[in-house]
């Protein structure tokens, strides 16, 4: 490579060739865009993109691909600079191995926190000087080279390979030793070895008490359902190091896995104080307040999910359906259907769940504020839904459904949508016990909790018997069993993942079969979509990529698969 134009850092082995980049600079002001399109003159570069505006980087970022982005973090009316980050991580506009360097003259801890949530490489603070730059840039490129296939193996889904480049490496590499640790525990976790994962972490704490491993310990106590311990480390994480964003997250989490929501709100709201520019983390807020019946806190986290996300790609519609059921308790049932109303027109065409949501939330305005006749006719008219559609909603919407129809006097249809509920989540136990407060809220608590009894027995019956073919060798017998069994509890993750065993298992011993090859990959493909970051999904297919034939695996590649070990 040749030098740049402006002395490079380091011997000539880390130089790096800065004129062959393509570098887009985003600030609103175009003196500080002159500036620093400038310094990376100075450093060489000739491929040099401007943008004003948070929008115009997105379609910048949507048409070319960087290797170099600085964008400042206030970048006027729009999305911001840590939107924009947001945005391209979630649309995937920018390449494992480009450099992000957020740039901005605020130094707020609220600002610096929120953008460091979407992982930029560096934040540098205005003014910047042209060696702190050429500094910076050098630094960070050369360590994302490192971890440049690292990121493309993760992105596909590879995690094995990916974990054995890491290794690689940390054997060339020994000064980025423990981020490549760091990123190797978290490629053990996702592929499913929650037992190496941990070992990763404690031999990086034997070294020093580094809270990320702390965290990470913790998270897979937590998986493994010791909620206790995992608040414990949570806690102490926290006690040390008031800032790590992620432990409130993950401790809110692990009081809710307690059925202890009170606590979990309180952390969650402590967490937005800290880095309250997160929607997701306000979103939550929102819901578990609402839940508890703390309505004042309710609704100011959903008005700040709303605020903050109106030029965010996490926008959703729950702050506004969140915010409209505020407004029914506060019996302001105008406001409730303007806010139903604008969750419709902004998120309808995308969504087409909205409408749904919208009309059941609006019967709950209705039925909140005492309107019981609008209330009576929502409720017959999602009855007659019910009726003409096999298609159930998300649980949230089965839960609020079901307590609507209850309410207005209606008992077939919402005992037959709890009974779902619980067939396709038989095996957890906090939802069961809000079903539970459902039925109990409509008097009908015994009743209930024999419906729950007989639902969860359904779910394992059907399992288990396709279970017990399969163990018997009756493999044909097993797949037709299961396929029945997803038609009856098509969401039920437990029975998905068992019957993608049991084809992946079906073609281990009778040979690959592409119709059952595509069967198993749209099985996992739909629990993925139910439940993302499963770490049996990751197991089963790598078992479903070692079965190809050589030419399908070519043409998988690049593909959802993960080379992980067999799952017990």
């Amino acid at each position: 490579m040749s030098a740049p134009s402006s002395g490079a850092a380091g011997n000539g082995a880390d130089q790096v060739d800065w004129a062959d980049k393509n570098y887009l600079v985003v600030d609103d002001f175009v003196g500080v865009r002159q500036l620093l399109r400038e310094s990376l003159r100075s450093l060489g570069a000739k491929n040099i993109d401007q943008a004003s505006s948070g929008g115009e980087a997105v379609g910048l970022l949507s048409r070319i691909r960087y290797d170099v982005v600085l964008c400042d973090f206030n970048l006027g009316d729009g999305k911001n600079g840590q939107q924009v980050l947001e945005e391209a991580r979630a649309r995937n506009l920018v390449n494992p191995s480009t450099v992000w360097l957020m740039v901005s003259a605020e130094k707020s801890v609220e600002s610096v926190m929120g953008a460091a949530e979407h992982q930029p490489d560096a934040y540098l603070i205005k003014p910047i000087t042209e060696g702190v730059l050429l500094t910076r840039l050098n630094r960070v490129w050369h360590r994302k080279q490192i971890f440049r296939l690292i990121d493309q193996a993760y992105a596909e889904k590879d995690y094995l390979r990916a974990a054995k480049l890491c290794d690689a490496q940390i054997e060339a590499h020994k000064a980025h030793e423990l981020d490549l640790l760091r990123m190797k525990a978290r490629l053990m976790e996702k592929s499913g070895e929650p037992a190496r994962a941990r070992e990763v972490y404690e031999r990086v704490l034997e070294q020093r008490e580094y809270q990320w491993a702390r965290v990470g310990i913790a998270k897979i106590r937590m998986a493994n359902g010791e909620f206790e311990q995992a608040r414990q480390l949570f806690q102490g994480v926290i006690a040390e190091n008031r800032h790590f964003i992620e432990a409130y997250d993950q401790l809110a989490l692990a009081y809710q896995n307690m059925g202890k929501p009170e606590e979990s709100c309180a952390i969650l709201e402590r967490a937005a104080t800290l880095s309250p520019n997160s929607v997701p983390r306000q979103r939550n807020l929102g819901n578990i307040a609402l839940k508890i019946g703390n309505v004042p806190l309710a609704e100011k986290a959903f008005r700040k999910c709303i605020a903050i996300g109106e030029y965010s790609v996490m926008k959703t519609a729950d702050a506004y359906v969140g915010l409209a059921r505020v407004h029914g308790q506060k019996n302001d049932p105008k406001e409730a259907l303007r806010l139903l109303l604008a969750a419709q027109r902004e998120f309808g065409a995308e969504q087409p769940d909205i409408p749904l949501r919208a009309k059941v939330t609006e019967g709950l305005v209705y039925h909140e504020s005492g309107d019981f006749r609008r209330a009576r006719q929502a409720g017959d008219e999602l009855e007659a839904l019910l009726k003409a559609t096999a298609e159930r909603p998300d649980i949230g919407t089965c839960l609020e459904l079901a307590t609507l129809l209850f309410a207005v006097g209606v008992k077939e249809a919402p005992v037959e949508l709890l009974c779902y509920v619980i067939r396709n989540n038989h095996d957890n136990p906090l939802l069961l016990e809000d079903v539970q407060k459902i039925f109990d809220k409509a008097r009908l608590g015994d009743e209930g909790l024999a419906l729950i009894q007989a639902s969860k027995k359904e779910a394992t019956d059907l399992m288990n018997q396709g279970v017990l073919l399969w163990k018997t060798g009756r493999l044909g017998e097993a797949v037709a069993w299961m396929r029945d069994a997803r038609r009856k509890v098509p969401n039920n993750q437990r029975i998905l993942f068992n019957a993608a065993q049991i084809l992946v298992s079906t073609m281990q011993q009778q040979g690959y079969d592409p119709a059952l090859s595509a069967e198993a990959y749209e099985v996992l493909h739909h629990v993925d979509r139910l439940l993302p970051g499963q770490q049996r999904f990751a197991q089963l297919m790598e078992q479903l990529a070692l079965l190809q034939p050589a030419a399908e695996q070519d043409k998988e590649d690049g593909k959802d698969a993960a080379r992980v070990d067999e799952v017990a």
